[in-house]
Parts: structure tokens; sequence; C-alpha cells
């Protein structure tokens, strides 16, 4: 199988590389084998950061939470090769083109969908035999004009999607636009669950942040425990970071307290819509009255404050960079409610 899928890739003039999160460990061979074809770097969401996104060949992610330069290189590719990705339908890995699929576990390969090529094997190891194989018999197109061009069109969307105003608050593109610029490059950020993690996956450009998420389990809330936890693991030799939704924020809020008893100096992203606003799309989607969504808060940065931790709360753009750059340079555990519009993600 291996001497097969060195053959299909010599024919392919757009190859395009999928990572999933199970290729995490793998990412310097697979980006040098990305080089090698000059192939654009898609991932999957749980991958996200993987690549950081302002390399030559680093296209975001691919899905729901996506952005329309992955789906762009997947529906003009000859060829995926697909390294450590579940295909989930989240995802969205199109059956439509020809695939190879690596994989340490066997029973990933062809799950969902027949594959061109299945090989099963340690990523890395596998990743470094076609390389060895394909050195210089390649001939592929130079995709790398291709991907700054797709990002140009994509920045200028998103500079365009900000200026979205409905007098309702402020929108999660502007809070993940100043994220960009103000979040440290090796932060480890924790995501959670609903629109405010869609936002993030589609408006956030990662450098070299590291990303935990929930997966696609759903599991609301888990973004401040897991950021303790990732605090735990990192103490204070990287910053972290968290993004949620007042949903998931209001199931844990108390851990605020324990973030102040440890010292846990944690910065938290809370995107603040009254409502469960994912739950609400999809109501609409069903063509359902929305139902038992809207949410009674308390004031986040209020609470924070009281519990001993630095709270800060926002209602308009212009406030918004000096406050996130306030709880950056802040000593210690902080959170900064912003307040938004649900209907702008």
């Amino acid at each position: 199988m291996l001497t097969e899928a060195i053959e299909l890739i010599k024919k392919s003039k757009r190859p395009v590389i999928i990572v999933g999160h199970g290729a995490r460990y793998s990412m310097p061979s697979i980006i040098k084998m990305a080089e090698m074809m000059n192939s654009p770097v898609i991932t999957t969401f749980k991958g996200k950061g993987l690549i950081p996104d302002n390399h030559p060949l680093g296209c975001g992610v691919l899905g729901r939470s996506g952005t329309p330069i992955a789906f762009w290189f997947m529906n003009e590719s000859d060829l995926l090769i697909v390294f450590g990705a579940s295909f989930s339908n989240h995802t969205g890995i199109t059956p439509k083109k020809p695939i190879i699929q690596v994989d340490f576990d066997p029973m990933a390969l062809s799950k969902f969908h027949k594959i061109d090529i299945a090989l099963w094997g340690e990523i890395e190891v596998t990743c470094s035999l076609l390389q060895k194989e394909l050195a210089g018999k390649t001939d592929t197109v130079d995709q790398i004009p291709e991907v700054a061009s797709r990002w140009k069109i994509w920045r200028e969307e998103k500079e365009s999607r900000l200026k979205d105003d409905q007098g309702k608050g402020i929108s999660s593109i502007a809070v993940f636009d100043a994220m960009n610029r103000i979040t440290p490059e090796n932060a480890v950020i924790t995501v959670d669950v609903g629109n405010n993690t869609y936002s993030f996956g589609r408006y956030f450009e990662c450098k070299n942040q590291s990303v935990l998420m929930s997966g696609y389990l759903g599991s609301i809330g888990f973004a401040l425990p897991a950021a303790m936890g990732a605090w735990a693991a990192v103490k204070n030799t990287r910053p972290v970071w968290s993004v949620s939704g007042d949903g998931g924020l209001g199931q844990y809020l108390a851990e605020i307290t324990t973030l102040v008893k440890y010292k846990m100096p944690i910065k938290h992203i809370l995107i603040n819509n009254s409502e469960l606003g994912k739950i609400s799309k999809e109501q609409r989607a069903a063509e359902l009255d929305v139902w038992q969504t809207p949410l009674h808060n308390p004031n986040f940065a209020d609470f924070a404050n009281n519990c001993g931790a630095l709270g800060i709360r926002v209602e308009k753009i212009e406030d918004l960079e000096a406050a996130m750059q306030q709880i950056k340079n802040h000593d210690g555990p902080a959170l900064l409610e912003v307040i938004c519009d649900v209907s702008l993600i």
C-alpha cells in the first residue's frame, strides 16, 4: 500500500494535506513534507494550531468552524493526504476526492466512507518513509502564492464583518480580532462549546498557541476547568487563556475562587450574549420555536472582582482592546466579560 500511495502522490498536481489531533506529535515531519510538495495544510477543528496560520502553507480549519480558505483548497485539490483525523461530520472531509489516509489506529481507517489508500502505521514514521521515496520525484503546482491570495480575500471579509453593528452588543468577530493582536504567541488556549467556539475556530489566527478543546462531545463548561488543568501542567512557563460563552462559564462559575486561592493567572474571555445561542440556532434550523434558551446572568465581572480576581466588563467595541490588554497585564487571574450580539458570530 505504501508503494501505491507513493505512485498516487507522484501523479498529483495539487495535493492537499489534512491533519487532525492524532497528528499532533508528528507536525515537524508533516510540515517538511508539505514544504517539499508546496502542498497546503488544512487542520480539523480539534487540530487547530498544529500549523501556524501565518505559515506560507497554513490554511486554517476545515468544517463547520472553519475558514473558506480550507474549503477552497480541499475543493480545488486532486488528492487529499490525511494524517490523524477522525473524519467527523463536523470536519466534512469530502469523499469525492482521491484520499490517502494515514493513522496509527486501524479502526480509524475507512471508518465512515471508502478511502482509496489506507496506511496503517505510526504517523511520523510513515510520513518519513513517504518523504524519502518522494524527494525530487514530485511534479506539483506551487500553491504558496494562491494560499497568500486566499488569506488576503478572507482577511478583507473579516474586516468587513467587523463593521456589523445592530446595536445589540459587540460581535464575537471583534473579540477574536482583538485576541489575534493581544494573546501571547506561546499561550495555551482552552475553548468551550457553542457559537463562541465556532467563532474562535473561524476568526482566531493561531501562531504558536496550543489549543485544547473537548472535541465534538458538546461538553459545555469545558474551558475554565481545562484551563486549570493546563495551568497545573505548565505552571507559569506559559500563559493560559480560556474562552467561553455565558452558558458554559455559568456552570463552573465558582471555580474563579479556585483560581484566586491557588494564584492561577488564567485569563478568561467571556462572550456574554445572555443566551444559549447555538441551541437557538439549531432550533431555528429545524424550523422549531426558539424555546428556553435565554439566560438570566449575573454581572460576571463583578462576580470575579468579589472573588478576588480582576473582572472587567466591556459593552462598547472601542473599549475592547484596552480592556483585553489590561487583563493580559494583570498579575493574577482575570476575566473579561464582553457583552455581545448573539447573531454576530
